[in-house]
């Protein structure tokens, strides 16, 4: 079953690509899958992956930054969210990356 991202990325596609007047076939042509899988993702019967993020967004023009962003905060929020520390990890790891960074 697709997680929450995939199926947001999905109905992402679909809207970007219907509001360009693109077909679902080169769009799928462009990320290199069959058309199904594409028709697919978009209604959120099949996963997406983090590889398409850099291709849809230059193809339609989207912040990549931004799409990178909510696929991993949507990764981690639905494979971490229930554990206890989650948000003292998440603290850890910030807190952990400031002092690689000096």
């Amino acid at each position: 079953m697709p997680n929450t991202w995939s199926r947001e990325f999905g109905a992402l596609i679909n809207t970007q690509r219907q509001q360009n007047k693109m077909p679902l076939r080169k769009v799928a042509a462009i990320l290199d899958i069959d058309t199904s899988t594409l028709s697919k993702i978009e209604k959120g019967e099949r996963p997406a992956n983090a590889k398409m993020i850099p291709v849809i967004a230059e193809l339609f023009g989207l912040d990549f930054k931004e799409l990178q962003i909510r696929y991993l905060s949507q990764k981690m929020n639905d494979e971490f969210a229930n554990e206890a520390y989650f948000e003292e990890a998440l603290g850890k790891l910030i807190k952990d990356k400031e002092l690689l960074w000096k």
